[in-house]
């Protein structure tokens, strides 16, 4: 499982917009978002960038990739 920090999701809103964002990458599976920790984590082999892209399309930060 991979695990993404994000900057400036608020509400459960954003919480939807993430996942969708994450579940239309193909390589990307079991995408789970928590608010309170402000964070994503999915399982599949996926670029980074991929990933980082993904979300600042949507008007979010990944502040680091684990």
């Amino acid at each position: 499982m991979a695990t993404v920090q994000i900057k400036g999701m608020s509400c459960q809103h954003c919480v939807a917009s993430t996942k969708e964002a994450l579940e239309k990458i193909p390589e990307i599976n079991d995408v789970q978002v928590d608010l309170d920790k402000g964070e994503a984590t999915f399982s599949g082999d996926v670029a980074p960038d991929k990933v980082k892209e993904a979300i600042s399309k949507i008007g979010f930060e990944v502040v680091e990739y684990r």
